[in-house]
């Protein structure tokens, strides 16, 4: 599957839509990471992170050989040094396409979703698919950490402005911040995505304050949730040079999806998949 080097030319985000409930891989739309990674000065041959994106579907069905619908809960971790993210809308187009499609079992189902989300994202893909009929009990809950939100700042800047992230002379700390106000747009409908971020760092310390004004900045600002993560780890490892960083993000569902970006230098483990109480 090869991607298109404009994300706008045949995205069917901000479009007109018909709904397909016939199995229709083609529905997934690839975006080159690069595209943005080269507006960061990241370079694609030696990424500054480790880290993948798990999403979360919460509207999976499809209909067993009887014809009878199976309905399910969907999780996907997409690494993040795949050549492609896949856009969000031709993701839920695609899930949709199993409505009216006749599965022999779960199995299958597993399968065909790896098979064809690791072809456009251009690396291996995980799956898990979990019928309802099984009552799964997925977790919900906050990190451990400290919350910025309710420190008593005044806030300016709705662009990202990195020039608010200032790492402080004392003793090398390491600690996680937490804070739900971060908010961004769609980069092609302009509509609002609401994540909770969490950042966990081991280094000099960073001016919480001005972590929480750089985070409340992005509020105008229009990238897809996996570039947000990104600018925000390049961000403070340029301005503040923590010896380890890494940055997680959960964001609400959209069209029965979450996306929940993870970037690291190495030396942080990935979340487990607890949800944000907006999740």
């Amino acid at each position: 599957m090869t991607p298109p080097t404009d994300p706008g030319i045949l995205s069917p985000l901000g479009k007109p839509t018909e709904y397909r409930a016939d199995y229709a891989p083609e529905l997934l739309y690839p975006i080159p990471r690069q595209l943005k990674r080269d507006e960061l000065g990241i370079d694609s041959g030696a990424l500054p992170f480790v880290g993948e994106d798990w999403w979360n579907a919460y509207e999976l069905s499809w209909v067993n050989p009887k014809g009878k619908p199976v309905v399910a809960l969907g999780s996907f971790r997409v690494p993040a040094d795949s050549p492609n993210l896949v856009e969000s809308k031709s993701f839920k187009l695609y899930l949709n396409s199993f409505n009216q499609t006749a599965f022999t079992d779960v199995a299958t189902v597993e399968v065909t979703l790896i098979n064809d989300l690791s072809a456009a994202a251009g690396a291996p893909v995980s799956a898990k698919i979990e019928v309802l009929s099984g009552r799964p009990q997925p977790v919900l809950g906050y990190p451990q950490g400290i919350l910025l939100d309710e420190l008593d700042i005044a806030c300016e800047a709705y662009q990202p402005a990195p020039e608010l992230l200032v790492a402080v002379d004392g003793p090398k700390t390491e600690e996680t911040l937490i804070s739900h106000l971060l908010k961004s747009n769609c980069l092609v409908t302009g509509q609002p995505d609401w994540a909770m971020v969490v950042i966990r760092y081991r280094g000099r310390p960073i001016d919480r304050a001005g972590l929480l004004r750089y985070i409340v900045s992005f509020r105008n600002h229009n990238e897809f949730h996996e570039q947000c993560v990104e600018r925000i780890y390049c961000d403070i490892q340029r301005r503040c040079a923590p010896e380890a960083l890494a940055v997680y993000a959960r964001y609400t569902r959209r069209g029965g999806l979450d996306i929940n970006p993870f970037r690291s230098s190495g030396e942080f483990a990935a979340p487990d998949n607890t949800r944000e109480a907006r999740q």
